[in-house]
């Protein structure tokens, strides 16, 4: 056992320190709140992330050729400013890695990253050796945290708590057969084996217990929250538009057609509100269904797109720190949940966000009662997703309080914190610890 002052946590997530990942940013906002409550973690990630300067952090390549590919050019393509020089070099290693890949493609049609696990395994196996940590913390998206967390735990002995942030099982996820045997086989690994395992809502750890009884009390729902952004914050005035905005990425399972639809359904009884209302979009790509949409939206002036927000050569401002004073400048934020069944079990990282910059948000949302009361209960629109109806009626009621000047800033911070959810979580993990070592055992650990 390790006698510091600290307990070691050797904490697993491929994607740690991944700008604009949200399960880089669940487990990443957790550190600082970890190492204020006596837990000193040693991470071992991918190397597409940034190295971390206050963590012992270990960044390991995957085993297989086709993780192994993909890393490196994410790698690459952070390093190399040459687009001729990156194009050389990805041409090598990818005609080296070809006759590999073709082989796991064939052979192991599963999770891109699961051989991660192998690399992890055997990086973590040293560490545990070296540092002696009290427990194994597996985390993220990719499930290579959570094989290379089992595996850990049962050489060593050790305690494993999971933090799954995805559904793992979900009809009409994957087309491919052995990717959902293997999901449906680590998820019952996770649920037998794990001393503490949690998911991000109510409906995914319900239907998990249905499939795996035996997983019980040591199944757990924690909501994730955010850090509150560092930035000042300025009070809400109202401005020549009534500004919706969305922020962040969009998908063909996470549109704009139904919004519009709402929205074209609300002017089509005052065609005057046109000249009042802009919808501004941020983040990456337009999808095939959003932009087919937008073209045959009949009022193209109420839409402004601004793309990803990068570095202001100029201020030296952040992408992020613009994001967040367009966010805070927004008299309305505009959640797009989803319209697909894997939304029942699934939170967007960005309502968190969201949440701290206390404007409106108008959330549509599928299927998902906890996240319609999390949001009501904070004074937020909710409404059905595929509800064109509801969503003209949001639209108006926020017109007539736009008129009304009645968009003030909530004054109510966020109650779903990172330091809560990082709480929650040591309190389950201290109590596994005690289940799993013996009184004499324990008395090395820092319980404090």
């Amino acid at each position: 056992m390790d006698d510091s002052s600290k307990q070691v946590w050797l904490v697993l997530s491929h994607g740690f320190n991944m700008d604009g990942r949200a399960a880089s940013q669940t487990i990443t906002d957790k550190i600082p709140h970890l190492l204020e409550q006596g837990v000193e973690p040693v991470v071992i990630s991918a190397i597409t992330g940034k190295k971390d300067k206050v963590v012992e952090h270990h960044q390991v390549l995957p085993a297989g050729p086709v993780a192994l590919r993909f890393d490196l050019r994410h790698y690459l393509k952070q390093r190399v400013s040459s687009r001729f020089i990156y194009r050389i070099l990805m041409t090598i290693i990818s005609l080296l890695l070809l006759p590999f890949i073709l082989l796991e493609k064939i052979f192991i049609r599963i999770e891109t990253h699961w051989s991660w696990a192998i690399t992890a395994y055997f990086t973590g196996a040293r560490i545990i050796r070296k540092r002696h940590p009290v427990l194994v913390y597996s985390t993220g998206g990719a499930y290579a945290a959570h094989l290379a967390g089992y595996w850990l735990s049962r050489k060593f002995n050790m305690p494993w708590i999971a933090e799954i942030h995805d559904p793992m099982i979900f009809p009409g996820l994957t087309k491919s057969r052995m990717r959902m045997r293997f999901s449906a086989w680590l998820e019952g690994i996770i649920c037998k084996h794990a001393d503490v395992v949690w998911w991000f809502t109510e409906e995914a750890l319900a239907r998990a217990r249905t499939r795996h009884p035996e997983l019980g009390e040591r199944g757990h729902c924690v909501i994730p929250g955010a850090n509150a952004p560092e930035f000042s914050r300025a009070p809400s005035r109202r401005g020549k538009y009534l500004v919706i905005g969305h922020f962040g990425s969009l998908a063909e399972t996470r549109n704009l057609e139904i919004f519009l639809l709402g929205l074209r359904r609300a002017l089509e009884k005052n065609p005057q509100w046109a000249v009042h209302i802009r919808l501004h979009l941020y983040g990456g790509g337009i999808d095939a269904v959003s932009a087919r949409a937008l073209r045959d939206f009949p009022y193209p002036e109420m839409i402004e797109q601004f793309g990803r927000l990068e570095t202001d050569p100029q201020t030296g401002e952040s992408g992020r720190d613009q994001v967040l004073k367009r966010m805070n400048a927004a008299d309305c934020l505009l959640l797009l949940h989803g319209t697909v069944p894997f939304c029942e079990e699934y939170i967007p990282s960005k309502m968190y966000e969201y949440l701290w910059t206390q404007r409106p948000i108008l959330a549509l949302v599928w299927h998902n009662p906890q996240m319609e009361r999390m949001l009501r209960e904070l004074g937020h629109w909710a409404v059905k997703s595929d509800d064109t109806d509801s969503i003209a009626s949001a639209i108006e009621e926020l017109h007539a309080r736009w008129i009304g000047d009645d968009l003030a800033d909530s004054g109510t911070p966020s109650p779903y914190t990172s330091e809560a959810a990082t709480r929650q979580i040591i309190a389950l993990a201290r109590e596994s610890l005690k289940r799993h070592y013996t009184p004499s055992m324990r008395t090395s650990l820092n319980t404090k």
